[in-house]
């Protein structure tokens, strides 16, 4: 006889997760045991201040120059779950940051946004997170420096816990390979013992190995190209596979076959190995969407909830980007292997930070509105086209309007 999911989860509990230092708490207000959470997506990981400095003139070694620096609020998971507010979706923010300037800047810009702080543990004498980038004239990053390691210390599986309750009645939730990996496993644990589809955001090629744990668990992951085959080799025992960039090419069609021709045996492999869903980007060629044929990835469609955005997405979307293509069918009886391709859409570029997390907050949203894969990234170039056209790291101009209206 099965024993009980919650038996099980508390077995993870006890056995799994330490318990909590109190000492360096200064902030924690989650409800002990709610009886009732509304279906949010669950978004865990970092939360950053970033530091962007842009030069007006070329920089020069040993010397400052003139230009811009700024604050803007940042780190993978933060920028996710802001992106999905904004178009529509509230998110559940479980992260870390510390009794600083930095944190508390991070945290009066969250509620000043309308979002929950309930799972945002703030710690007494520890530094926030904390990221300085310097960009080139072309919005291209030149140097950077992250001092990151609250989120390796603090965010820790007792602290996740915590939450158990938001990640059970979840649509999905997302995880950033920022999370140490004991945090990773005990998240994805307690995500799969509810049925809640995991999305694994890699973040850098180095953390993105991280995947090879918990890869079981995982219904989908965003990697770039080099984080792919990274990922792959992470798992793969004996073959490696490689990457290889092409040189300039005007012409888009021969560079993306040449892409494919890379990248496929790492895509097969990492399908072969249980993950549902890659969507690997591409730059400025685009987004492969790889899966097996019929898979459908939000399993539970009454945690589905639409909003007004999605409401008018659909409406807008269904004559270039019909409903009832192959992969949102509900069942998986064909083994065979899916990949289409969606290029990028033309922009001008003035900042490429914040980019890719657009990308999938638009993606998430989108699915967690009722959209179906191929919409749901469709989505998420066009927020990326508005980030790379914006300063930001999340542009305030979204609206479900201008989404489709890039792409018609």
């Amino acid at each position: 006889m099965a024993e009980p999911a919650n038996r099980r989860i508390e077995a993870v509990r006890r056995h799994l997760l330490p318990p909590l230092t109190p000492s360096p708490l200064l902030h924690s207000n989650p409800s002990s045991s709610p009886a009732v959470v509304d279906p949010s997506p669950v978004v865990i990981g970092g939360m950053v201040l970033d530091i962007h400095a842009k030069p007006s003139v070329p920089p020069l070694p040993g010397t400052t120059v003139p230009g811009m620096v700024k604050y803007v609020s940042g780190g993978v998971a933060r920028n996710i779950a802001e992106c999905m507010s904004k178009l529509g979706t509230q998110p559940f923010m479980i992260s870390v940051v510390g009794n600083d300037m930095a944190g508390d800047l991070l945290l009066k810009y969250w509620r000043s946004a309308g979002l929950c702080t309930e799972g945002i543990l703030q710690v007494n004498d520890v530094s926030t997170p904390v990221v300085s980038n310097v960009f080139d004239g072309t919005g291209e990053l030149i140097a950077g420096v992250a001092s990151v390691g609250a989120v390796e210390k603090f965010l820790v599986p007792s602290w996740i816990y915590r939450f158990h309750h938001h990640i059970s009645n979840a649509p999905l939730i997302l995880l950033d390979a920022n999370l140490p990996p004991d945090s990773l496993a005990a998240a994805c644990m307690m995500a799969y013992e509810s049925g809640v589809p995991v999305f694994f955001e890699p973040v850098s090629v180095v953390k993105s190995r991280r995947i090879a744990p918990i890869a079981k668990y995982i219904t989908c992951t965003s990697p770039n190209e080099i984080e792919l085959v990274a990922m792959a080799n992470s798992l793969s025992p004996s073959v490696k596979y490689n990457f290889e960039k092409m040189e300039h090419c005007k012409d888009k069609a021969k560079a993306v076959e040449y892409l494919f021709e890379m990248l496929s045996p790492a895509i097969f492999f990492l399908l072969e190995k249980g993950i549902k869903l890659l969507v690997v980007t591409l730059g400025s060629n685009g987004v492969f969407i790889c899966c097996k044929e019929h898979t459908n990835f939000m399993k539970d469609q009454r945690k589905c909830k639409q909003t007004p955005f999605s409401r008018q997405l659909v409406q807008k979307l269904d004559v270039c980007f019909p409903s009832n293509n192959p992969i949102n069918l509900c069942r998986e009886s064909s083994s065979r292997t899916c990949v289409f391709h969606l290029p990028a859409i033309s922009a001008s570029v003035i900042s490429l930070t914040g980019a890719g997390d657009c990308l999938v907050g638009g993606v998430l949203s989108a699915l967690c509105g009722g959209l179906d894969i191929i919409q749901s990234v469709a989505v998420g170039v066009a927020v990326a086209k508005a980030s790379v056209e914006s300063e930001a790291n999340i542009p305030d101009n979204i609206s479900a309007t201008s989404v489709a209206g890039m792409l018609q």
